[in-house]
């Protein structure tokens, strides 16, 4: 049986691209549009600055200046909190990306890096503030809320992680890890090269999804569409109190698309995603519910 479903699933999907060429070209021209004018501006230069700054010895200071905040908040030390800053900033999936890279330079151990995927992979203030916000909702303050609600579950959503795994393998809180910088020329060249991969596969998903969002003869109900593809699901939100707790929902969740974004960061760096997913649906159902409280608010 668990063969056969996805093989079902892939041989449907097929048959409706046999018969829904035109919309699955348009979801394809849509999805690249998506790419060239939102994801590639937005994340290769936050791509390739982060991971010079890593390659030039940026854990270093880092984990002195941010230890005082996550040792309490998760027990882990502070080179921990540029994935967190990073999703937070740069939005999906920079988080996954930045975790994957700090593992790859023996910043953090498999065990941290594992945790960190759990919530440091978030949406980023400009997609929440100025798509959703201004755009959708119509209400630039419903974006700024819906971002500090963002936030908080993603911090909420870390702390019950970290204190359900309990022990963090070889690597403990308190220990510091050295940094180890390279040469400018060689970080640059590596940092510029591993952004351009990243985009590719990021955008790759992004049209699948858009493809797959597209295919049914009959529009998605909001939360299967919210489920698969965030942008898609974002667009179709009704307005008012439904609207910003189910954008929130939306937000926390990520969608599939996402999910698939931060596998291929993490996966080539041989990372387990088990505390990913529970992390995404711990945070989608945290935001909700901080979302009713913050529309009292606003």
């Amino acid at each position: 049986m668990k063969k056969f479903l996805p093989a079902a699933a892939v041989l449907g999907a097929a048959a409706l691209l046999l018969l829904r060429p035109q919309e699955a070209a348009g979801a394809v021209r849509e999805g690249l549009r998506l790419c060239a004018g939102t994801v590639i501006p937005s994340l290769f230069p936050f791509f390739a600055v982060i991971s010079l700054l890593l390659q030039l010895g940026l854990t270093e200071s880092l984990q002195g200046v941010c230890g005082p905040l996550m040792k309490p908040l998760f027990r882990m030390r502070g080179i921990c909190a540029l994935p967190l800053l990073a999703g937070l900033l740069g939005g999906y999936p920079s988080g996954a990306q930045t975790a994957a890279e700090l593992y790859r330079q023996g910043g953090v151990s498999r065990q941290e890096a594992e945790l960190l995927l759990g919530f440091c992979d978030n949406c980023g203030p400009a997609f929440l503030l100025g798509y959703v916000g201004a755009g959708v909702l119509g209400d630039l303050r419903a974006g700024a809320a819906l971002f500090a609600v963002h936030a908080l579950a993603a911090v909420l959503t870390g702390a019950f992680l970290c204190r359900a795994a309990g022990e963090r393998g070889q690597v403990m809180p308190g220990r510091r890890i050295p940094a180890k910088p390279v040469p400018f020329a060689q970080a640059l060249t590596a940092s510029v090269t591993g952004a351009a991969g990243a985009m590719l596969n990021i955008c790759a998903f992004v049209v699948l999804f858009q493809v797959l969002a597209a295919l049914p003869p009959s529009p998605l109900p909001l939360p299967a569409l919210g489920a698969l593809e965030m942008v898609s699901g974002m667009a179709a939100l009704p307005s008012g109190k439904a609207g910003f707790i189910a954008a929130a929902a939306i937000a926390g969740w990520g969608g599939l698309s996402v999910h698939c974004q931060a596998l291929s960061c993490a996966a080539p760096a041989g990372l387990s995603f088990r505390w990913h997913w529970a992390g995404k649906a711990l945070q989608a159902v945290l935001s909700a519910l901080l979302a009713v409280g913050a529309w009292m608010l606003i």
